[in-house]
């Protein structure tokens, strides 16, 4: 089971909730998404639900249907849920890398579709100039949670 992103699903729930009720709407909204557990996260599900399913039932009902890849990253402390919130920087780096075999089709061989895409992530890598905060503590949490994989 993956883990959805979540910027994606309050994008596709909220567009078509009016203008006048999206603020108090999304500070409904973060108390499901931002809760520090899965049960009180679940519990603010149901108040949300409960306050907004007969004036937007399709963005109630998209995150009850999509809760078993919404709730993955509960699993994880605070600090990594932080890196897997979003999917929008793999998103980009794929995006990056989908344009050097999307303007040249036919690679001679392998090994040129391979320097090109190596070439691609050296260029990608070099424009990541901001450092994750906390990082220390994060790679720690994911060497406990990937024990022998990380």
């Amino acid at each position: 089971m993956g883990q959805s992103c979540i910027i994606h699903q309050i994008r596709n729930s909220t567009k078509y909730v009016s203008y006048k009720d999206i603020k108090e709407l999304m500070k409904d909204l973060k108390a499901v998404y931002k809760a520090s557990t899965e049960d009180l996260a679940l519990t603010n599900l149901g108040i949300f639900e409960e306050k907004w399913s007969k004036k937007y039932p399709m963005c109630v009902s998209s995150w009850k249907n999509n809760w078993t890849e919404l709730s993955t990253y509960f699993k994880y402390p605070e600090g990594i849920r932080k890196l897997i919130y979003t999917t929008n920087a793999m998103e980009n780096f794929n995006r990056q890398l989908r344009k050097v075999t999307k303007n040249k089709t036919i690679f001679p061989n392998d090994y040129a579709l391979q320097k090109s895409l190596y070439l691609a992530m050296v260029d990608a890598s070099s424009k990541w100039t901001s450092g994750i905060h906390g990082l220390d503590q994060i790679l720690s949490q994911l060497s406990i949670f990937f024990e022998g994989r990380f």
